[in-house]
């Protein structure tokens, strides 16, 4: 398990082509508020002929915002690129001169076994130098993990590859659009994803192999407005903090608030979580029911738990109900 807040608190991350030249002054603006981390996209949103005027756009957006906070402050939430390739990452920053120095790091899409090193060899260059850590995220995403007889060896790999640089990578993501796409299925506004049995069966085993170690965050909910868009949204997230998922993905503005807010620690959790961590553990006894005589706290059970409890309350604070 994680031990630093660090890797909880990208929260809601918010999704934006690269190419969007308005997107500095937004921020500037704090036109989306103070609580999202920010992805500037190259890959998909971007057609293939016009990559290269975007990754321009972005180190020119990079600039404006670096040129910004020289005059005043203002909420610079953390900033990740997606790219298309380990080769794109040396670019962008060779772009973005000293505003790269915003980047807070990269999100690796379609992850897999052929390219998992030289994603981290180009990570590793790229640190030399530079005055912050760079993370990467990689999103699990490839459609062979569609066949059991690949998915479990395919995983393992992977993870013991990351597992030389756990420090340096901040989210593990999934890319449930894609994985529904390979057995032609779409959720509806008010239907959650972990319901379609054969990706929930995926998503259980990413969390299996990787959940012990690193913090896996759930997948893009792509409705924002219309019927039953956010109680759909809520639902989904109650389910993505029960099978263990940090944090979401989100495509538009108006889903921010929501996926922020879903995350906030209960008053209750907040309180059990404190007592099982301030326990002597070489007391005569190690259970006890909570301040409220609701539920059992016990510390040699409870206390992976409770320590995540505190990480998200530091993230994303602490609830009064």
């Amino acid at each position: 398990m994680k031990n630093s807040a660090l890797y909880y608190g990208v929260g809601p991350l918010l999704y934006c082509p690269a190419n969007k030249e308005s997107i500095a002054d937004s921020l500037i603006k704090e036109t989306f508020g103070r609580h999202f981390s920010l992805a500037l996209c190259l890959e998909d949103t971007i057609g293939d002929g016009f990559v290269s005027d975007a990754e321009n756009i972005l180190a020119h957006s990079l600039q404006k915002l670096q040129t910004a906070l020289e005059k005043h402050s203002f909420f610079l939430p953390k900033i990740f690129v997606r790219v298309r390739n380990a080769g794109q990452m040396k670019r962008v920053l060779n772009l973005s001169g000293s505003a790269g120095e915003l980047i807070h790091g990269f999100i690796a899409p379609k992850f897999s076994t052929e390219n998992v090193n030289l994603y981290l060899e180009e990570l590793s260059r790229l640190q030399s130098g530079r005055k912050q850590p760079l993370y990467l995220m990689p999103i699990l995403e490839n459609p062979a993990m569609a066949d059991l007889r690949f998915r479990y060896e395919f995983l393992y790999s992977l993870k013991e590859t990351l597992d030389d640089c756990e420090d340096n990578i901040l989210n593990i993501r999934v890319g449930g659009n894609d994985l529904c796409h390979v057995f032609g299925l779409r959720r509806s506004s008010y239907e959650s994803i972990h319901k379609i049995g054969p990706i929930s069966s995926i998503f259980s085993d990413i969390i299996t192999v990787f959940g012990q170690n690193y913090v896996i965050s759930g997948p893009v909910w792509e409705y924002y407005s219309g019927e039953h868009w956010e109680e759909g949204l809520k639902q989904e997230l109650k389910e993505d903090r029960l099978n263990g998922f940090v944090g979401k993905t989100v495509i538009h503005p108006n889903q921010i608030e929501t996926v922020r807010n879903a995350y906030l620690v209960n008053k209750k959790d907040y309180e059990d979580a404190c007592a099982i961590l301030n326990w002597n553990p070489s007391s005569h006894s190690l259970v006890h029911g909570n301040v409220e005589g609701a539920r059992m706290n016990e510390y040699n059970t409870h206390s992976h738990w409770a320590q995540k409890i505190l990480y998200l309350s530091e993230a994303y604070g602490v609830s009064d109900s």
